[in-house]
């Protein structure tokens, strides 16, 4: 015996649907906005009912007022009442005025009450139901009373004679029942027209909660702000800095890893991007009509990688970012090191060749010529490198430098260490990077190096590269003493205090055409440079600066034979945040 479950798997497909209609935020306006909306309607039916019932009300009772005077004032019910049988005369004409005006009753009776005519004749001779004191007193009034035809408003007023005394009474009124019926039109019209307008009311705010259901895809206010949460959290959480635009170009979001990159702070929302100190080829990017596409542009202490993309038609727009500091520093280090292998090949190269001609000159028979020629070829290799080891100790610019000299010998250059160069091992401090003296010094003798090649094919002086490497100390006189004292006060607790003053003095002189002294100020700026085979990238110096700055440094710009571009870095700062990192 098997048991349909059918209906069971019917409830549950069609039953819940309510329950996540009232659940979603469209679905709980739409209740709401449905019950203002039929309480409105209900509320304006009601008051437009209660208006037309006392309109109906005060139009019964002027019509009832107009005939009672009309009757009261006629010549027949005046000559009748003086006469010997009034009903014989009243009752035919009060019915023919009665149904004529459309009133429910016309009664004529004596000043003590008793009817003359009525609608029913059986109530002729009978006493009037009713207040007749204030219209023997003259006057004419309205009241709503229970006669024998039921509830009505009616009118009682005084028939006056030739010498103007009450002789008679005359009483018009209408049934509330047929009061209620003159309603019945109206009323019928005000509910078809309130639920027509509940039925609109309700199709607007049924389609208009379709669409909002459609844009939150059926989410309930819980659901949507766990949502927002859920979607600050993640946007501040990337690594990869963000920073949403209005139309107007406006921040309305900047997660905390654009904050970094791009060194902003305080309160961004609402402020225009191009009153944020951003540089201007930064801002350009940002705010030009063309998406930027993995750009690459500096800040204060950063390379960043910039792409852009429009919100919608015209809706705003996103602005990523990445950090391409660390590995524009490692392919910088990835050239030097490049550099000394291609140095290093050359130079087995020559020595392959010098070798060789050795070995020749021994099968020849010239012992004495090929010790010679081994000797002075071992003497000037040796000359440079043990200059380059007795000046400087510091194991990076040292190798930095050697690599340097004998790629610069391979391109016909000669590079040069000036004999004021010291730099004792263990000057420089933990928090002076290797990354950053390798991004200063290399890109500073590989723009010489080039300028160097092309001043030569203008001039026939030969090209030279000049290299200063040396600690600079106001305090004392020459740069090899600075270096010296120095060194002496590094390693004890007042290493900080020995410091004050010194910087790491780096220049660099070529034989080129030198810079423009009206291009000074462009020269670290991104995308500048002198060569015109479009092979740079206008990044070397502009790299250089952001060192120089991200180290508290300076970098000069001067002319001797050539350009002359000099980087101080500062010791002292580096030493004390150093020891504050490790405190």
């Amino acid at each position: 015996m098997s048991v349909s479950t059918a209906p069971t798997r019917s409830r549950h497909r069609w039953f819940p649907l309510p329950h996540r209609l009232v659940r979603s935020l469209a679905g709980q306006l739409f209740v709401v906005q449905v019950v203002i909306v039929a309480a409105v309607v209900a509320g304006g039916a009601v008051l437009a009912y209660l208006f037309t019932a006392e309109r109906t009300e005060d139009a019964a009772r002027r019509e009832v007022t107009s005939v009672a005077h009309a009757v009261a004032d006629s010549p027949t019910v005046r000559s009748a009442v003086g006469g010997p049988d009034p009903t014989a005369v009243l009752q035919p004409y009060v019915e023919q005025v009665r149904q004529d005006a459309g009133v429910s009753f016309i009664t004529v009776m004596d000043t003590d009450g008793v009817r003359w005519t009525h609608p029913l004749p059986g109530q002729i001779g009978k006493q009037y139901l009713g207040h007749i004191d204030w219209a023997l007193a003259g006057q004419t009034r309205s009241e709503t009373y229970t006669g024998t035809l039921g509830p009505s408003v009616r009118v009682v007023t005084p028939v006056w004679d030739d010498r103007h005394r009450v002789v008679a009474l005359v009483s018009v009124g209408l049934t509330l029942e047929s009061i209620s019926a003159q309603l019945s039109g109206p009323l019928l019209a005000l509910v078809g027209v309130a639920a027509g307008a509940l039925a609109l009311g309700g199709l607007g705010t049924y389609l208009a909660n379709s669409r909002l259901r459609r844009h939150t895809h059926g989410m309930g206010p819980d659901e949507l702000s766990h949502l927002y949460e859920y979607h600050q959290a993640t946007l501040h959480s990337v690594r990869e800095g963000l920073i949403l635009l209005d139309r107007a170009h406006r921040v309305v979001l900047c997660n905390d890893a654009a904050r970094e990159l791009l060194g902003l702070a305080g309160e961004l929302d609402g402020r225009p991007v191009d009153g944020l100190g951003l540089p201007e080829a930064l801002v350009a990017a940002v705010l030009g009509e063309v998406p930027a596409r993995d750009e690459v542009h500096l800040t204060a202490e950063r390379v960043v990688v910039l792409n852009t993309s429009t919100i919608g038609i015209g809706l705003g727009r996103v602005v990523t970012l990445r950090d391409h500091t660390e590995l524009q520093s490692l392919s910088g280090e990835l050239d030097s090191v490049r550099g000394f292998t291609e140095a290093l090949g050359a130079q087995a190269h020559e020595a392959a060749n010098r070798l060789h001609a050795v070995v020749s000159l021994i099968e020849l028979g010239r012992h004495e010529q090929a010790v010679e020629f081994a000797t002075a070829e071992l003497a000037l290799a040796q000359q440079l490198t043990d200059r380059v080891v007795a000046a400087v100790s510091e194991p990076v610019l040292a190798a930095l430098l050697l690599g340097k000299a004998a790629q610069a010998a391979e391109r016909g250059v000669e590079l040069t260490l000036t004999e004021d160069s010291r730099i004792d091992d263990g000057v420089l401090p933990p928090g002076l990077a290797p990354r950053d003296l390798i991004t200063v010094l290399g890109n500073l003798i590989d723009n010489a190096v080039d300028a160097a090649i092309a001043g030569a094919a203008h001039s026939p002086v030969a090209p030279e590269v000049t290299v200063t490497a040396r600690i600079e100390d106001p305090r004392l006189g020459d740069g090899g003493g600075a270096g010296a004292g120095v060194a002496g006060g590094v390693g004890g607790a007042g290493r900080g205090d020995a410091l004050d003053g010194a910087c790491l003095l780096l220049r660099v002189a070529d034989t080129g055409a030198g810079i423009d002294p009206s291009a000074v100020e462009d020269v670290f700026r991104r995308g500048w440079s002198t060569k015109q085979d479009g092979r740079g990238h206008g990044l070397g110096l502009a790299l250089v600066a952001q060192a120089a700055r991200r180290n508290g440094g300076t970098v000069e710009v001067g002319r001797e034979r050539g350009a002359v571009l000099t980087v101080r870095l500062p010791l002292a700062g580096r030493v004390r945040e150093c020891e504050g990192a490790t405190a």
